[in-house]
């Protein structure tokens, strides 16, 4: 049968949950899978479903646990056919943030690997990321989709080089989290979350595997084109970049340049959306004051990706920045 636990009316469920989850196994998975869903096509949950089971894991060495972040469609008539196999939690619905972190508190195993439900897993890349982390049984996170490179610290693969912001991207040790969770009510809470990820990995093993597949669907939250939503998007992107380099700040001096890299390149993301988005020289000097005053522009001169160097030059001055709101757009547009 399937676990089901309704967290709407009683937070204290969730304690109870936790302690009959942690009964129910005989030893400590592997890998716990968070599926974060809501309002999908079953459909889709089904097919993420059958390529987690795809993998080259034992029923004693998964857990998978799916979050419905209160969906008015029910998929428990859809997942009967997994048996007891799945622990299918329903919450009202809070946003992705919060259902994440309720599949924190419900996992058991070693490692977690968060997949969102309209995504799947790749058999073959992803097999070869779980052969890593029996292999090494010091590492603490398994990176997707970069290149094949010898173990390092989180520090410094993030001072060398640009990371992915999705969370989905990685598969990582449970306890390196600590306290670490995600922030509610905002859009980007990937890109905070997982700088501060790394930095607390002391081992991680970069590779080329094709692990993680997402399904870019057009209604989804990444996608919108609302205007509201679009700005809201931005305004939160501006609050991730500020709150990482206060965070900066008060780190050790090798974890601080690592985040002083990954802050300078979001704030030139968040330039490059204004100017596709607004198409609007006075808009984007407008939001570059902001980000002066709070000491993030100019942008540093750094050499960490030629595009990175290209973009900060031109940035400088305004005939460079009228140059990059009337090519960007044409660009985007060609792609």
């Amino acid at each position: 049968m399937i676990i089901q636990i309704n967290l709407e009316f009683c937070s204290l469920i969730r304690t109870f949950a936790a302690i009959m989850v942690a009964n129910q196994q005989e030893s400590t998975p592997m890998v716990s899978f968070i599926i974060t869903y809501y309002e999908l096509p079953v459909k889709l949950l089904c097919e993420c479903l059958n390529s987690i089971f795809a993998l080259s894991l034992s029923d004693q060495e998964r857990q998978v646990i799916i979050v419905d972040d209160g969906s008015e469609n029910n998929p428990l008539p859809a997942l009967q056919r997994y048996a007891d196999k799945v622990i299918y939690l329903r919450q009202k619905h809070q946003g992705l943030s919060v259902a994440r972190n309720t599949g924190i508190q419900m996992a058991t195993g070693k490692y977690l690997q968060f997949v969102d439900a309209d995504d799947q897993l790749i058999t073959s890349g992803y097999n070869a990321c779980l052969d890593i982390i029996r292999k090494h049984t010091d590492a603490d996170m398994v990176l997707f989709d970069f290149a094949d490179e010898p173990a390092t610290s989180g520090t410094s693969f993030m001072r060398h080089h640009n990371i992915h912001g999705s969370a989905c991207d990685y598969l990582f040790r449970r306890a390196t989290l600590s306290d670490l969770r995600f922030t509610p009510g905002i859009f980007h809470e990937d890109e905070l979350f997982t700088p501060q990820l790394l930095i607390r990995a002391e081992v991680v093993y970069p590779t080329q595997a094709k692990a993680y597949s997402y399904n870019k669907r057009p209604d989804s939250i990444t996608t919108n084109q609302d205007a509201t939503h679009i700005e809201k998007r931005q305004t939160d992107a501006l609050q991730v970049i500020f709150e990482l380099n206060k965070m900066a700040d008060r780190l050790p001096k090798n974890d601080q340049l690592a985040m002083n890299r990954r802050v300078a390149q979001l704030t030139m993301d968040y330039l490059y959306n204004t100017i596709i988005q607004t198409r609007s020289l006075s808009v984007t000097l407008q939001r570059i004051q902001v980000l002066r005053a709070e000491g993030l522009f100019p942008l540093p001169n750094r050499n960490y990706t030629s595009k990175y160097q290209w973009f900060r030059r031109l940035s400088n001055s305004k005939l460079g920045l009228a140059t990059l709101v009337k090519v960007l757009p044409l660009m985007k547009r060609e792609r």
